[in-house]
């Protein structure tokens, strides 16, 4: 691959969506025709993971190119910095005479750290850590005259009831992340190449869509979530449980208000991409710019009984991920690559079309490298009662809960919907014994406690309470959305 001259990068990044949500994956009810051209235009990739889908766990192997062993934090550490030794992707374009902004999520301790980059204007939807008083959005409210009111649509980070966003269209957290981003653009240094991350906060509740996106929907009949049979098990994990009493949405009718608020989300996004790309191409330098669009982790949306991400069903280790390489850079356009590839796969990826050495550190792959795939993932996250881990090729998935020694087996290729565990079927009995031997030997860091003269055994089994004490383990997050719900400041 030959660079010709400076590629510009603009790394675009959601929040809590499913690589199944995209009218070009096939989805049937979504509206995305932005991502749709950007698809036809470089490459979609149908297996890429998130190996540890929560929002900081993720975005830091996104912004480190490192595993979550690596990294430090598979529990979602709220105030664990960065860690030094690492140079972040920002960093590592700085250091080769790049400019390096972001606008929009970061996730980071302390809010304030610029990881790398030259300047960052931030949204953290309503944290408030380490005497960081405002972040750049509440700033911009406050000038509009909206001070304090970001949260006053009533709606909640943590929960899927929904309504039309309570202020004007232009004060809306994705409509301040494009023009705040275009204005970047514009504002560039011309001299010099630039590494550009826009990072929206949507479709991650919460779910207070502008009307004229759910008005858009209004006449959509919205399919039932899939179920396993699995689900109707009288003996289910204890993690899984956890995750299944977190929400009550159990009519038709709030399902169907979550899924028009959740996809009127997506779709604003979609619309407000072209934006940018109108930009990058009135500016004369979208030719010369790579473009990546993904998602640190996915969504359940009522699949198996289940919403918001944390567990390895696929809808939510499943994100987008689709890139767009420079004219000149001889790669196909239009097809959908089915490698497995992960967020850490990223920064080797922006790096090579960008004609920039890779660090030695770095343990992703490039994805443009057709010579080099992976032949499984590992997922993991948590470390108390809710643990969880992972093996996943592209044939077959090994999920792992430790809490009551509890194994599921899906053939993705028959059963992309998971909707069969498969893990006592004697056809399977070989992929289940190397799935195993995977699993076991990537436990670290106190999970070899799960293995015993080479079998996994597990901890003892422990029964979800709904009603438990806030005291005992069992209720960790339950209620949630109204012991997190945020007001006017």
């Amino acid at each position: 691959m030959t660079i010709s001259k400076p590629k510009n990068v603009l790394l675009i990044t959601v929040d809590q969506w499913s690589g199944a949500y995209l009218s070009c994956a096939g989805h049937q009810e979504i509206m995305t025709p932005s991502l749709d051209e950007l698809a036809n235009y470089g490459i979609r990739y149908s297996n890429a993971i998130s190996n540890t889908p929560v929002c900081i766990p993720a975005r830091r192997e996104l912004l480190l190119g490192v595993s979550s062993k690596t990294h430090g934090d598979r529990v979602f550490n709220t105030k664990l910095p960065m860690p030094q030794d690492v140079p972040s992707l920002a960093q590592i374009f700085r250091n080769h005479g790049y400019q390096a902004y972001c606008t929009g999520k970061l996730h980071v301790y302390p809010q304030r750290d610029r990881v790398g980059f030259d300047d960052v204007h931030l949204i953290e939807e309503g944290r408030h850590f380490n005497g960081m008083r405002q972040d750049d959005y509440e700033r911009f409210l406050a000038k509009q005259g909206f001070a304090g009111l970001e949260f006053a649509h009533g709606m909640n980070n943590n929960n899927y009831f929904a309504r039309p966003f309570h202020l004007p269209e232009n004060c809306h957290p994705t409509n301040w992340a494009t023009l705040d981003m275009c204005d970047t653009i514009l504002r560039r240094d011309p001299t010099r190449p630039a590494f550009w991350y826009l990072s929206y906060i949507s479709p991650h509740p919460p779910l207070a869509p502008l009307r004229e996106y759910l008005d858009m929907y209004n006449d959509i009949e919205f399919s039932q979530p899939e179920v396993g049979d699995w689900a109707n098990d009288e003996e289910l994990p204890f993690g899984y449980n956890y995750y299944k009493n977190l929400y009550k949405i159990d009519t038709k009718r709030k399902l169907d208000i979550a899924k028009r608020a959740y996809y009127a989300l997506c779709t604003h996004i979609d619309h407000q991409i072209r934006l940018v790309i109108g930009t990058l191409r009135e500016e004369g330098i979208l030719e010369d710019t790579i473009i990546l669009f993904t998602a640190d982790h996915g969504e359940m949306l009522g699949n198996h009984n289940l919403w918001g991400k944390f567990l390895m069903y696929e809808n939510s280790v499943k994100i987008p991920m689709i890139l767009v390489p420079t004219v000149d850079s001889g790669l196909p356009c239009g097809v959908v690559d089915d490698r497995l590839v992960e967020l850490k796969d990223v920064m080797p990826t922006l790096l090579q079309l960008a004609g920039l050495e890779t660090p030695e550190y770095a343990e992703g792959i490039s994805m443009v490298d057709p010579h080099r795939q992976r032949d499984y993932s590992y997922g993991e996250l948590w470390e108390d009662d809710r643990v969880t881990r992972m093996i996943r090729t592209k044939t077959h998935k090994l999920i792992y809960y430790p809490v009551g020694n509890v194994l599921q087996l899906f053939d993705l290729i028959r059963d992309p919907g998971e909707l069969h565990n498969v893990i006592n079927d004697p056809a399977y009995e070989k992929v289940r014994k190397e799935l195993e031997t995977l699993l076991i030997q990537n436990l670290y860091g106190g999970d070899e406690r799960f293995v015993k003269d080479g079998k996994l055994v597990g901890l003892p089994k422990k029964d979800y309470a709904y009603f438990a004490s806030l005291q005992d383990n069992n209720k960790l997050f339950q209620g949630r959305d109204m012991l997190l719900q945020r007001g006017i400041r």
